[in-house]
């Protein structure tokens, strides 16, 4: 993920031992109720949680959708992501593809679009809950169309998978997606 020049990153300060627990825990239950969405053709995992990296700052979550979905119901689902990170004084990103793996922005953090003078997203108002703040926030085309870690609609690892994400959130996924 590149972010801008001026968006420098503290160290992450959680309120808990273990952030990496409770983020899993926290991209599952994303997982669980984003891939019952018309419209969600895959739900990847992105960022430090894809590696042993013991206090990430953030669950990065990747979902491609379809052009023509309502992201009502995926931003609410987003903002309970990132309300459960935030509990632990972390944070929460959920980026968005389109069918053709392109980067299209992230879910907004706002309930409901207002033109907000603090909003940085390119077509504020254009498409609810869609920030595409691309001169912030880009992924590279590959990172979109290879992520370390497919979560659905199957279990692809292209790195080594912590032993915690692993047991916490694949075998889990794996385990739901042989009795459906």
């Amino acid at each position: 993920m590149e972010r801008g020049a001026h968006s420098r990153q503290l160290r992450p300060r959680p309120s808990v031992s273990n952030p990496r627990h409770h983020l899993l825990s926290a991209v599952l239950a994303f997982a669980r109720a984003a891939r019952s969405l018309a419209g969600v053709r895959r739900i990847a995992l992105l960022g430090s949680l894809a590696t042993p990296k013991p206090v990430p700052k953030d669950a990065d979550v990747l979902v491609t959708i379809d052009a023509d979905i309502n992201l009502d119901s995926l931003a609410g689902i987003g903002r309970r992501l990132k309300g459960s990170a935030q509990m632990i004084n972390l944070g929460a990103d959920i980026f968005l593809a389109d069918e053709a793996d392109r980067y299209i922005g992230r879910i907004c953090h706002y309930r409901d679009c207002r033109l907000r003078v603090a909003c940085r997203a390119l077509s504020c108002g254009l498409r609810q809950h869609l920030n595409d703040d691309l001169q912030i926030v880009t992924l590279s085309p590959t990172l979109v169309s290879e992520p370390p870690i497919d979560l659905w609609p199957r279990i692809v690892a292209r790195c080594t998978v912590p032993l915690d994400t692993q047991e916490l959130l694949l075998a889990k996924l794996k385990k739901e997606s042989h009795q459906i």
